[in-house]
C-alpha cells in the first residue's frame, strides 16, 4: 500500500476545512494528468502538503477514481467540494495557473482526482517536513508504506485521526479510518458521495447513455436504480448512465430494464401522454454495459426496479 503526498493550495484546503458535512472533494489540477494515472489504487490515500511557509501535511483522503472533465460537469457534480465558493472562482484559479486569461465562457478540461472521506486538521495537529519530500517537488511523491518513512508518515497520519473524530468543519471522520494499533496499513473500502458516484457512474459506461447511446456528456445523468433513499449507498452496480429525459422516465416507471439488460418501454406513455412513440421504439433493445463486468448492473436491482418502479 501506498500514500502519494500532494503538494496543496492553501486557499483550496482552507475554504474546505471550514465547510461542514464534506465526504468526497475533488482534488483537481488545472491540466489533465497527462497518461495513465497510476500513482494510487483505489483506497490509497492522499495527503495534502501545503506549499511556501506552511509545508507541512495537513490533511488528506482517500483515492477513488481519476478523471477529466470540463470544469462546468466537475462543478455541477461537486459544487463547493472543488474548493471554492463559485464556479467563476474556480474559472479564474485555473486561468491564473495556467498563465491564461480566463474568459467568461472559458470551460478548460482539468484533471480530477477525486478522493472519498477527507480530513482536515487544525494547525497544531499538521505533520511537518515530511521525510524525503524536496521543496522541488511539482505533481507528488509516493510513498511506501511499508519502508521506513512510509510507515513514519503513515503512523502520524493515524495518530491524528485517532485524536481528531471530526474535521474544523464538523464532518465525523468514520471510524473505518482508523484501524486498531499501527499494523500493516490495509485497502478499505470507502463510502462514495453523489458527486463521485455521477462521475465514476459516467466513465463506467463510456460517457454514453446505456439506452440510447447519446454522447452528450452535458444531456448525460447518472440514475440509481433503486433510489439512494432505500440504500444509504452510492454503488456503480446501482448505477445507469441516462440521457436526462430516459432518466426522467425510468425514475417514474414508463421505462425499465430487465435483469437480462432488455429495456421494456410502457404502453402507459400513450394513456398517460397521448405521445410516448420514440420511446416505445426502445422496447426490447438492449443496452450498453460497462466493459469491465464487476461494474455491471445489479441484477437484483434491476429486477426491484422491474417489480417496484415499472407502470407495465
Amino acid at each position: 500500500m501506498r500514500a502519494f503526498v500532494a503538494p496543496t493550495d492553501s486557499a483550496w484546503f482552507d475554504f474546505l476545512s471550514l465547510q461542514p458535512g464534506i465526504d468526497e472533494v475533488n482534488f483537481w489540477m488545472p491540466k489533465p494528468w497527462g497518461g495513465r494515472f497510476g500513482v494510487l489504487k483505489r483506497g490509497e490515500p492522499l495527503l495534502f502538503k501545503l506549499k511556501r511557509e506552511r509545508n507541512a501535511i495537513a490533511g488528506g483522503g482517500f483515492f477513488e477514481h481519476y478523471t477529466e472533465l470540463p470544469i462546468s460537469l466537475a462543478w455541477e457534480a461537486f459544487g463547493i467540494k472543488n474548493g471554492a465558493p463559485s464556479l467563476e472562482t474556480v474559472r479564474e484559479s485555473i486561468a491564473r495557473l495556467r498563465r491564461e486569461r480566463a474568459g467568461r465562457w472559458s470551460d478548460y478540461t482539468i484533471g480530477c482526482i477525486l478522493l472519498v472521506e477527507p480530513f482536515f486538521w487544525p494547525r497544531e495537529m499538521w505533520i511537518p517536513d515530511p521525510p524525503g519530500f524536496q521543496r522541488n517537488i511539482v505533481r507528488g511523491r509516493s510513498y511506501d508504506l511499508a519502508s521506513v518513512d512510509g510507515q513514519w508518515i503513515w503512523n502520524a497520519v493515524l495518530e491524528r485521526l485517532a485524536a481528531a473524530p471530526s474535521s474544523p468543519g464538523g464532518a465525523a471522520v468514520p471510524s473505518s479510518l482508523v484501524p486498531g494499533g499501527f499494523t500493516d496499513p490495509v485497502l478499505h473500502r470507502r463510502r462514495i458521495g453523489q458527486g463521485t458516484f455521477r462521475v465514476v457512474v459516467t466513465d463506467a459506461y463510456g460517457r454514453r447513455c446505456a439506452v440510447t447511446g447519446e454522447k452528450a456528456l452535458p444531456a448525460l445523468e447518472a440514475a440509481h436504480i433503486r433510489p439512494f433513499s432505500a440504500t444509504q449507498t452510492h454503488s456503480v452496480q446501482n448505477g445507469l448512465l441516462l440521457r436526462s429525459d430516459v432518466h426522467r422516465l425510468f425514475d417514474a416507471g414508463y421505462l425499465t430494464v430487465t435483469p437480462e439488460h432488455r429495456v421494456e418501454a410502457s404502453s402507459r406513455m400513450r394513456e398517460d401522454f397521448d405521445d410516448g412513440d420514440n420511446y416505445m421504439r426502445l422496447h426490447g433493445s438492449g443496452i450498453l454495459v460497462p466493459a469491465r463486468e464487476e461494474l455491471w448492473p445489479d441484477p437484483d436491482a434491476l429486477r426491484w426496479h422491474n417489480e417496484n418502479r415499472f407502470r407495465g
